[in-house]
C-alpha cells in the first residue's frame, strides 16, 4: 500500500515575491477597500484603524521591518523545498484554493480534483501588481509549460471519497477560466517556489474556500483530509506520498492569536481547535486555513510530527492589514 512520508504546509501570499520596498505601496490599496474582514465581522480601513490603535501597527511598517520579514519568509521557503527534495516523494497531492482563476460563481464546486494527465502553467499576464513583483524570487516560467499529474491516483482519490460520502466534482481539462486554462496561483507558487519548476507528479485538489455560500465548514476540510490519508492508504502503490497544503495565514488584516490557537491545534493534532469556530471566522485570505486544516486531518493517524519552520506576520498598514506567512512541515 501507498505510504504518507511528508506534510508541507506553506502561505502563498503576495508579499512573498513584491518586493520589500513595495509593501506600502501594496499595503495603499487595502486603504480603498470597502470592506475588511477582522474576527468575523467587516470594517472600513478607518473603522478598522480606529479599532486597532492601540496595537500600534505603524511600528511593523518600517523598511527595516519589511526587509526583514521578506528575508525570513525567503530563508522558510528555502527550507522547504530542501525538505522536499531530501523526501523525494514519488507523488505530491496539493490542497489549495481557487479564487476565480479556473471556477466562477456559474460553477463554483466545492471540491475539485484535477484527474488530467498534464497541467499547464504560464508567465504572469501583466495583471495588476506590475513593477512591485520582484521576477527573479517569483521564478515564473518564461513560457507556457506543462507538469506531469497523477491521473491514475486522481482517479483512485475520487472514488475513495465518493464512497465516503464526499460529492467532489472531477475535471480532466481546466475551463478556460481567466487565463486560458492554466492552474491558478495556490498551485503554480508550489512549482515555482518549492519545486523550482521541476515539478513531480501530482494531483491538485482545488477548494472553495473564498466564496459562500458553498463555502467547506472547518469541519468538513479536516474529514476532507481524514479520508485522503485513507484513500491513500488503500490505493495499491508502492508510492511515497506527500500531502502539501497551500494558503493562509490570516489575511488580509493579521490576527496573530487566532493563527497561534491554529498552529498549536496543528501541532498537537487538537480537533476542536482547529474547528470550534462560526463559519464567519474564515474570510476573505483567512479562509485559506482551511487547506491547512484538511491538511491536519490527513496528518492524523499518519505518524508524522509537525513543527512550524517560521510563521512570519507581514504587516502593510497601521490597521494591521497584511499577510501572516506560515511555513510548516510534517516529518517521520
Amino acid at each position: 500500500m501507498a505510504e504518507i512520508v511528508l506534510g508541507i504546509a506553506s502561505s502563498h501570499g503576495p508579499q512573498l515575491r513584491i518586493r520589500p520596498e513595495a509593501w506600502r505601496e501594496y499595503g495603499d490599496r487595502g486603504r480603498t477597500l470597502a470592506e475588511h474582514w477582522y474576527a468575523g465581522k467587516t470594517y472600513t480601513f478607518e473603522e478598522l484603524a480606529e479599532l486597532r490603535a492601540s496595537d500600534h501597527f505603524e511600528r511593523e511598517c518600517t523598511d527595516e521591518k519589511f526587509q526583514r520579514r521578506f528575508d525570513a519568509c525567503q530563508a522558510a521557503i528555502a527550507h522547504l523545498g530542501e525538505t522536499l527534495r531530501t523526501a523525494a516523494p514519488d507523488v505530491c497531492i496539493m490542497i489549495g484554493d481557487d479564487q476565480h482563476e479556473v471556477f466562477f460563481d456559474e460553477n463554483m464546486p466545492v471540491f475539485a480534483i484535477y484527474n488530467g494527465e498534464t497541467v499547464d502553467d504560464a508567465p504572469p499576464s501583466g495583471r495588476g501588481l506590475g513593477g512591485m513583483i520582484d521576477s527573479e524570487v517569483e521564478n515564473a516560467p518564461k513560457e507556457r509549460i506543462s507538469h506531469p499529474t497523477d491521473a491514475v491516483l486522481a482517479d483512485h482519490l475520487i472514488g475513495s471519497l465518493i464512497e465516503a460520502g464526499f460529492d467532489v466534482a472531477r475535471t480532466s481539462r481546466l475551463p478556460d477560466g481567466r487565463d486560458g486554462g492554466v492552474i491558478g496561483h495556490a498551485f503554480h507558487y508550489l512549482y515555482r517556489r518549492l519545486m523550482g519548476n521541476q515539478v513531480i507528479p501530482h494531483v491538485p485538489i482545488m477548494v472553495n474556500t473564498y466564496y459562500p455560500p458553498n463555502v467547506p465548514t472547518a469541519r468538513r476540510s479536516y474529514a476532507l483530509g481524514r479520508e485522503l490519508r485513507h484513500a491513500v492508504e488503500s490505493w495499491d502503490s508502492d508510492a511515497r506520498v506527500a500531502i502539501i497544503a497551500s494558503g493562509g495565514l490570516s489575511h488580509t488584516v493579521i490576527e496573530e492569536d487566532f493563527d497561534a490557537r491554529v498552529l498549536d491545534g496543528l501541532k498537537h493534532d487538537d480537533f476542536e481547535k482547529l474547528t470550534g469556530y462560526p463559519d464567519v471566522r474564515f474570510r476573505g485570505g483567512t479562509s485559506e486555513i482551511k487547506n491547512w486544516i484538511a491538511l491536519g486531518g490527513a496528518m492524523s493517524g499518519a505518524g508524522l510530527d509537525m513543527s512550524v519552520v517560521d510563521y512570519v506576520p507581514c504587516y502593510r498598514t497601521e490597521a494591521g492589514n497584511g499577510c501572516a506567512m506560515g511555513f510548516a512541515e510534517w516529518l517521520g
